[in-house]
C-alpha cells in the first residue's frame, strides 16, 4: 500500500470560521439584487437567498464568479458576464461578484477572523509525523487570512484564488486547484489526503482520485453527512481531532 505523505486543506469552513460570513456576504449582495432581477409582481416578493441550502448546494467552495453563474443559472437569472472592470453592482456577473468581495472584506475589516481551536493542535502532529501539508481556497484573501491567523508557517504549500486566477485553473468542483497543491508538495493524488467541508470541494477531491477524501462536518448534521458521502467522502469527521489517526490508518 502506498503510505500516505501529505494532506491539503481547504481553508474557509476548514481552518478559519469564515464561512458564516461567507454565507452573510452573499445574502446581502443577492437580497440587494433580486429586486432588481425579478421585480415584484401583485405585490410578491423576490424569494431570498437561503444562506443554508443555497449557500451548500450553490456557492460554497467555489470562486465568486462561479457561485454567482451557479445561482443565476438555479434562479434562472440571465446577465450578461461583463468584465473585471465592473464595479460592484447588479448588471453583470462580475458586478455581482465585485458586490459579494465588497461586503466579504467589509466584514473582515469590523469582524475579523477566527482560527477553529482544533486547528493548530492537528498541524502540529501532522508535523510531528512528518506528513507535508498544504492550503488550497478559492479566495484571493486566503493568504491575508492565513498570516493574520498565525497559520501560514504550518504550510508547506499554499494554493489560492489568486493562483487560480493567474493559472486559469477551472473552480470546484474541478480538481485544479487540488492537484495544483498537491503538486507544489512534490506528491502526486495517490499520496494525498484532501479535507473539505464543502460539497463542491469534496467533489473535486474524488473526481482528483485522492487518495482520502474527508468531508468535514462540523454541525454534525446527519444531512450533511449523508451529502458529503454522496459526493464522494470516504471518511466524515466532525472536527480535525480525529484527523491525524485516520492518516495514521492510511499510512498502515
Amino acid at each position: 500500500m502506498n503510505d500516505l505523505r501529505a494532506v491539503v486543506f481547504d481553508t474557509d469552513g476548514v481552518l478559519l470560521a469564515t464561512a458564516d460570513r461567507h454565507a452573510a456576504a452573499w445574502k446581502e449582495t443577492f437580497d440587494g439584487c433580486l429586486p432588481e432581477w425579478q421585480p415584484s409582481r401583485a405585490g410578491a416578493r423576490p424569494r431570498p437567498f437561503d444562506a443554508v441550502r443555497e449557500y451548500r448546494d450553490l456557492v460554497d467552495g467555489r470562486s465568486r464568479l462561479d457561485g454567482v453563474r451557479a445561482f443565476l443559472t438555479a434562479r434562472h437569472i440571465d446577465l450578461p458576464p461583463g468584465s473585471s472592470e465592473d464595479p460592484p453592482g447588479c448588471a453583470t456577473v462580475h458586478a455581482v461578484a465585485a458586490r459579494k468581495e465588497e461586503a466579504f472584506s467589509r466584514m473582515l475589516r469590523t469582524e475579523g477572523v477566527r482560527v477553529f481551536d482544533d486547528v493548530r493542535p492537528a498541524l502540529r502532529e501532522l508535523r510531528e509525523k512528518a506528513i507535508l501539508c498544504a492550503a488550497v481556497s478559492a479566495s484571493r484573501h486566503a493568504r491575508s487570512l492565513l498570516e493574520s491567523a498565525d497559520l501560514l508557517a504550518y504550510f508547506d504549500a499554499l494554493a489560492d484564488g489568486q493562483d487560480a486566477a493567474a493559472l486559469a485553473l477551472p473552480g470546484k468542483p474541478d480538481p485544479a486547484l487540488f492537484l495544483e497543491a498537491a503538486g507544489r508538495l512534490g506528491v502526486t493524488p495517490a499520496h494525498t489526503a484532501v479535507v473539505e467541508d464543502a460539497l463542491a470541494g469534496v467533489e473535486a477531491g474524488h473526481r482528483g482520485r485522492f487518495r482520502l477524501v474527508v468531508g468535514l462536518n462540523r454541525e454534525d448534521d446527519p444531512h450533511m453527512r449523508d451529502a458529503l458521502r454522496a459526493h464522494g467522502a470516504h471518511l466524515v469527521l466532525p472536527d480535525l481531532g480525529g484527523l491525524p489517526a485516520a492518516l495514521e490508518g492510511e499510512r498502515a
